[in-house]
């Protein structure tokens, strides 16, 4: 299936390129370290780093000195692991963890009494990445896709222009149709308001038919592909030989690429 068929109706307009971007850098000495193995393999060209955790002030000079492309993965519901010496940060930040953890559905509420803590959370995260690495991120994701969730689409907070990650690209018959419909509503409007790519994929499940159904796209059209090497099967995956092959042939950037 060709992209801008029946995908999600978002028809490519750039480039054709694969990112595959790592989630969770930072987080810890484990998930950072494997990142930089796939991405010194090649198998990784950029990754969304984590702020405020254990290991994010390592891992922003590792990726300064290796040359790996970052964005910003906001947190909005993972606790801070790291230092925070701001005591209204950290009350913010639990606040909507709270609320986030109350049900899977409350990324579709808007709770307007959160809108001070949204914007507090994600600017201090914003500020503290900009300190790390000496530059505004690439791009700007979330953990668990929070990014995307009510309070943080109405009220405009990631800044218009900016690269966003989109929601997730599902085949035809993957999802009901309700599912897809929400998605490819939300995409135009994510679209009007920021620079995203054609299309995003979660690497997982892994099956020789499905990754290569996601390269054949990524031949006409800009695609993410989202890879957590923290996660046993995905990293054995890309540090495989026969993966290298694969990969060597296809148009590989990162997110500053386009």
């Amino acid at each position: 299936m060709k992209p801008g068929t029946e995908r999600d109706g978002c028809y490519p307009e750039k480039p054709s390129m694969l990112i595959i971007n790592a989630d969770d850098y930072g987080k810890d000495r484990f998930c950072t370290d494997r990142i930089l193995s796939c991405f010194g393999k090649g198998n990784v060209t950029s990754a969304s780093a984590m702020v405020f955790m254990t290991d994010s002030e390592r891992s922003a000079e590792l990726a300064l000195e290796n040359g790996l492309d970052t964005g910003l993965h906001l947190n909005l519901s993972l606790g801070f692991s790291g230092d925070v010496r701001s005591q209204r940060l950290r009350e913010c930040h639990e606040r909507l963890a709270r609320f986030f953890s109350k049900s899977r559905y409350t990324t579709l509420v808007y709770n307007p009494l959160l809108t001070r803590h949204f914007e507090y959370v994600f600017n201090s995260e914003y500020e503290e990445y900009v300190r790390l690495y000496k530059k505004s991120p690439s791009h700007i994701d979330g953990h668990h896709h929070l990014h995307l969730c009510m309070n943080m689409m109405i009220d405009s907070i990631i800044p218009w222009g900016t690269k966003v990650r989109r929601n997730f690209t599902f085949w035809k018959g993957e999802k009901d149709v309700f599912n897809r419909l929400y998605r490819r509503i939300a995409d135009r409007i994510i679209k009007r308001r920021y620079d995203i790519t054609d299309f995003f994929f979660d690497i997982s499940p892994i099956t020789q038919e499905r990754v290569g159904q996601i390269l054949d796209c990524a031949k006409t059209a800009v695609v993410e592909l989202m890879v957590h090497p923290e996660r046993e099967v995905e990293y054995n995956y890309l540090m495989h030989r026969e993966v290298d092959g694969i990969m060597s042939v296809m148009q590989r950037g990162s997110f500053l690429d386009f």
